[in-house]
């Protein structure tokens, strides 16, 4: 996706309107076209009178008289009128869906990204900037659609009908638009520019604010509320800040403005007088230039007021795609085959992995996990375990080494693919803010009511789901907070079960709950199991002493292995680890 607002909207416009935006530019064209004509038509009225009353005598070109002129007035405006309707009768079948689409391409463009992005950015601001941006897309459109369109057709107009009364009057013309094109084209770069750091300056004192509100009990129960007032007004004072150098701006640009359009026309009127007084021109003709003149600088006037918000609209737009269109970091090979899942096993080959700030993880890893084999990872926090499944689950990638299943390098299949491969579990499983049915039936979409109490039963979550007034249809609030901590695990649970993935994932799926919750989930993490390659990631060892195979790892090595009871024969230091927590160590220090 470019992150040029102009190629961004090429992109919308080419990909399904471009039929539709030529009409409009047609019907906005021809209705100004004639619009433009209306002074001449005037011009024809006022000489015709001046031949009837007796006056000097006119040239009426098309012989038509007063009446003939009077009903091609009426023409002139009803034909730009039926024009600016059918422009507006489009844009109700254009408009809405150029933002939809635009909606659609960001936010398609944004899940493309990896955890990392995620992890770096306010999720409120992306969502807030997405919404943006698309309404600037239109923003935008619609003020070069309309504005600009109508401005430069009656320019183009306007010289030609000033020629018929002197080539002086279009040569005047002409010389205006080139310095006023040349000077608001240098003004408006820099006004960009400013208009891009306000909008920074918003999105940030915006993101600042969700972050609060999404805090709000730890503002609350930290007492912190005066200093979060005191944080935010930072941001918020940035924010003021950019806006008045952008206002600031705009008032010396449309002073600019202002003066070149009364520069303009107190040069047409002046000369159409000189010429008139002398003989040069008929009253027609003087009636010609003055109205046209006003005419112009009214729509010039308008457009140069419609400015701020084009620049604004324009500064939302370029700071959203600098955003959301930053370069995926994970993406598919060219030619990518699905991966095909026949067993389940795993093997990593010479791994070497350093994150961004040169952190080093992994620095030669090699491991196999054997298909349905069941791997418990522990160690201490920074070991690598975290690391390790993010790898398998190609949210990173290594700087050298290959990570394989069933013999096919991920790097080379799709995500799509890999992704429905394996399920996860985490510590802290996400939850729509839908119904529990939905939030189930979101690892296999189309499920049946069937499919997912069969799931939640397994599970231990159709117990609690069906004591609510509501059942399967409960909203379960934002991040589930209508639902315990063990009630969104068994949610978890269940929708890995309907995803039934042959590769499974365990994040710490246990360690955030009492006895009681975790005696229940371990039941189902056990039935989720069953028939899988599972690898889970623990740091209460109760919750692993089951598998087939325990790696201990530290400094980004594996420097135990076994099942637990070999592992505690061995007396290293895993069996060192279970004695503090069996020992009530940690009970203790908590």
């Amino acid at each position: 996706m470019s992150p040029k607002p102009f190629a961004f909207m090429w992109g919308l416009i080419r990909e399904k309107f471009a039929g539709r935006l030529t009409l409009m530019v047609l019907a906005v064209s021809i209705g100004q076209g004639i619009e433009a004509f209306e002074p001449y038509a005037l011009k024809a009225v006022v000489d015709a009178l001046t031949q009837a009353t007796g006056g000097a005598p006119a040239n009426d070109v098309l012989g038509l008289g007063v009446m003939g002129w009077f009903v091609m007035l009426l023409a002139i405006w009803l034909g730009s009128m039926g024009m600016y309707r059918v422009y507006q009768i489009v844009d109700i079948y254009t408009s809405p869906s150029i933002r939809a689409l635009a909606q659609k391409r960001m936010f398609a463009w944004l899940l493309g990204h990896s955890p990392r992005y995620f992890q770096d950015n306010f999720a409120g601001k992306l969502g807030q900037k997405i919404k943006q941006g698309a309404n600037a897309v239109l923003g935008v459109i619609e003020i070069l659609m309309w504005d600009v369109i109508r401005v430069v057709v009656l320019l183009a107009v306007a010289l030609a009908l000033l020629w018929t009364a002197s080539p002086v009057f279009s040569a005047v013309l002409a010389v205006w638009m080139v310095v006023y094109v040349a000077v608001s084209g240098w003004l408006a770069r820099h006004c960009f520019s400013l208009s891009e750091k306000m909008s920074e300056a918003v999105s940030s004192s915006s993101g600042r604010i969700i972050d609060a509100i999404t805090n709000a009990d730890l503002i609350r129960g930290f007492a912190r509320t005066l200093f979060e007032r005191s944080f935010l007004g930072h941001y918020v004072n940035e924010e003021r800040f950019r806006s008045r150098r952008l206002r600031w701006f705009l008032v010396a640009m449309r002073l600019f403005q202002m003066l070149s359009i009364v520069a303009l026309l107190g040069a047409l009127v002046w000369v159409a007088i000189h010429r008139t007084l002398s003989g040069g021109m008929t009253v027609g003709e003087f009636t010609l230039v003055f109205t046209l003149a006003f005419q112009i600088s009214n729509t010039v006037w308008h457009l140069s007021d419609r400015m701020l918000t084009f620049f604004e609209e324009l500064g939302t737009l370029s700071e959203a795609l600098d955003l959301v269109s930053a370069p995926h970091e994970i993406t598919d090979t060219v030619g990518a085959p699905p991966l095909r899942v026949r067993a389940g096993g795993i093997e990593l080959r010479e791994v070497h992995f350093s994150f961004a700030d040169g952190t080093k993880v992994f620095n030669g890893l090699t491991l196999t996990v054997k298909p349905g084999e069941k791997v418990g990872l522990v160690g201490r926090s920074g070991a690598g375990k975290s690391t390790l499944v993010r790898l398998i689950r190609r949210q990173y990638d290594p700087q050298y080494g290959r990570v394989l299943i069933d013999g096919q390098d991920i790097a080379h299949v799709t995500l799509q693919s890999l992704n429905e491969a394996v399920a996860e579990v985490p510590q802290q499983p996400g939850v729509f803010h839908r119904t529990v049915g939905e939030n189930i039936a979101y690892g296999k979409p189309g499920a049946s009511l069937e499919e997912i109490r069969a799931a939640a039963m397994k599970a231990h979550a159709d117990e609690f789901i069906m004591k609510r007034p509501t059942g399967y249809d409960t909203i379960v609030g934002e991040q589930g907070v209508k639902l315990s901590g063990g009630e969104r695990q068994r949610v978890a649970i269940a929708r890995a079960l309907l995803k039934d993935s042959p590769i499974l994932v365990l994040d710490e799926a246990t360690s955030a709950l009492d006895s009681e919750s975790e005696h229940l989930i371990q039941g189902a993490l056990w039935t989720l199991m069953e028939g899988r390659t599972v690898i889970a990631i623990a740091h209460r060892l109760s919750t692993i002493t089951g598998m087939d195979r325990i790696l201990y790892l530290e400094g980004g090595k594996v420097v135990e292995e076994g099942s637990h009871h070999e592992l505690l024969a061995m007396g290293g230091r895993y069996a060192q680890l279970w004695h503090r927590q069996s020992g009530g160590f940690l009970a203790a220090a908590e």
